[in-house]
Parts: C-alpha cells; sequence; structure tokens
C-alpha cells in the first residue's frame, strides 16, 4: 500500500462526530476525541481526565482513582465509534453492545490530570460480531489492558 492510500485511511473524530457515533451521553461518555482511525482496523481515543468526573467523588475520597471498569469502558466506546464511523450510512439504526472482556489487567492507577491514549486493535470480526484488544496509556506506559468482544444489533430489532 502507498503512503497516499495509507493516508486516505486515516481520520479522526472531534468530540461532536464521536456524539454522532456513540448514543453515550456525559457522565458515561468516556472518549473526548479519537486522534485516529485507520479503516475500521485501529483507532486511538482521548479521554482527559479531570478532578470533575464524578465517580472520583466515590473513588477515592482523598485519593481520586480511576476505576478500572471505567478505562475498559473507554476502550470499548473507542471501538464502538471506529466500527460505525467504518460502516458509514449502513450504521444508521444500529448500536454497538458489550459482549465480553477477557484477560483485563490493570497496571497502574489512572487519577486526575492524566491524558488517557486508549489503543484499540480489530483482532477479527465475523458478522455483527467483533473482536479487539485495547491498551490504555498515560504518557506512553501501558496503564490498562485487555481484550474484549462486541455485536452489532440493529435498534430496530430490539
Amino acid at each position: 500500500m502507498s503512503e497516499t492510500e495509507t493516508a486516505e485511511k486515516i481520520g479522526s473524530a472531534d468530540i461532536k462526530r464521536v456524539m454522532e457515533l456513540l448514543p453515550h451521553r456525559y457522565p458515561m461518555l468516556m472518549i473526548d476525541r479519537i486522534a485516529e482511525m485507520r479503516g475500521s482496523d485501529s483507532a486511538i481515543g482521548i479521554k482527559n481526565v479531570t478532578s470533575n468526573e464524578p465517580f472520583f467523588q466515590g473513588h477515592f475520597p482523598g485519593h481520586p482513582v480511576m476505576p478500572g471498569v471505567l478505562i475498559v469502558e473507554a476502550m470499548a466506546q473507542t471501538a464502538g465509534a471506529l466500527v460505525l464511523n467504518g460502516l458509514g450510512a449502513n450504521a444508521e439504526g444500529k448500536i454497538v453492545y458489550f459482549m465480553t472482556i477477557d484477560g483485563a489487567k490493570f497496571r497502574k492507577p489512572v487519577v486526575p490530570g492524566d491524558v488517557l491514549h486508549v489503543h484499540v486493535t480489530k483482532i477479527h470480526s465475523r458478522g455483527p460480531v467483533w473482536k479487539f484488544n485495547g491498551k490504555a496509556k498515560v504518557d506512553g506506559v501501558v496503564v490498562a489492558e485487555a481484550d474484549y468482544s462486541a455485536m452489532i444489533v440493529d435498534q430496530a430489532k430490539l
């Protein structure tokens, strides 16, 4: 593949586009933007972790730590946006649901002031089921990782 062809397959999404792709809204929207999308193969989502996050009130008072499950949710949202963006017009009326989470590891706490870079890579897809590997990084250091799968569902059939 030429450099020009590769450049054409790289995209990004600001918060407006992320909100067009995903049904999530504050406080459950865990991605502020997507810095890079390569077709439907990989993406890098960005979450600016601030002290204003509602979960910090109880996790943990005096020692705020972003819950690991929300880091995994950021991975899932990044992958969901990637899939729906890749479907283009075929994404109309579709929603992405979590199916499995495997091998989740949390290596370092994520705290207010951190910028979480969520790297997701498609492992494979078969029909409506997609499997991904996610790695969350702060300052280039892996803070969490997991494999997970999701299913694309037509909302009209729910």
